[in-house]
């Protein structure tokens, strides 16, 4: 039986990654959908759902066959370099050297990429509306299932990663049925900067635990590797912003 504190950084750090992620899927499925009609938008992204649920089901056996501390390694490297990257990038904008990602001008570029593409015929299923929103749930989904699977696999934490990534669609689902718009609001870069802290110390702690490393205290290494990676990059962060100039808000 697994114990809320040990499912509950698996929950965390499925559910803050995997709503970076839902938000740009449902940024495009939104444009695609008020611009080509939903029917082609809604059938894209439920097709794109099914081949994820057959990705997971196909995958479930063949994790099990893998012996454990080669999937740590494997996953933990994966992970570490999957988390750094997104802590480079959000560094990087939060110092200003590169521009915050903006969910409404991605909106206006996927709708006005849309608007220029040809109309069906009236009563005609609109395959280029179904298509964006099937690439868009596709390829961010597959981050999702990576995210669930190297987050959860480590100690047989799939359930409890799945359902964090579960709720992450549900929440995002949620406030956009409500508003109806792209939600440029949520605070993106924050939340890559946040997942990749995370995301960096499970890397750590799962290549170390496919190294047969004995960490002291256990999973209590994994919120201290959180922390060195927090306190590097906010030291990294303060000195882009100093080299370029940049005032420190």
């Amino acid at each position: 039986m697994i114990s809320f504190a040990t499912a509950a950084p698996a929950i965390g750090a499925a559910f803050l990654a995997s709503l970076v992620e839902v938000v740009e899927a449902f940024t495009i499925v939104l444009a695609a959908g008020t611009l080509r009609g939903w029917h082609a938008a809604i059938a894209g992204t439920a097709a794109a759902v099914a081949v994820l649920v057959l990705i997971v089901v196909a995958l479930g056996p063949l994790l099990n066959q893998v012996p454990i501390h080669w999937l740590q390694l494997v996953i933990g490297t994966l992970l570490l370099l999957f988390g750094m990257g997104w802590l480079r990038k959000a560094s990087l904008r939060a110092a200003g050297i590169i521009p915050p990602h903006d969910e409404n001008a991605s909106f206006a570029a996927q709708a006005a990429s849309l608007s220029d593409a040809a109309r069906p015929g009236r009563g005609s299923f609109d395959w280029i509306g179904g298509a964006v929103a099937f690439k868009a749930v596709l390829l961010e989904g597959l981050e999702v299932v990576f995210i669930v699977i190297a987050v959860g696999a480590g100690h047989g934490l799939l359930l409890p990663a799945s359902v964090g990534a579960l709720a992450a669609c549900v929440v995002v689902l949620a406030i956009g049925a409500i508003v109806h718009r792209p939600l440029a609001r949520v605070p993106e870069n924050t939340l890559k900067f946040a997942v990749g802290v995370i995301l960096s110390g499970f890397g750590v702690f799962w290549t170390g635990e496919g190294l047969a490393i004995a960490w002291p205290g256990g999973d209590l290494m994994i919120p201290f590797f959180g922390a060195a990676f927090l306190l590097a990059a906010l030291c990294a962060t303060r000195i882009a912003r100093q080299s370029t100039g940049v005032p420190t808000p």
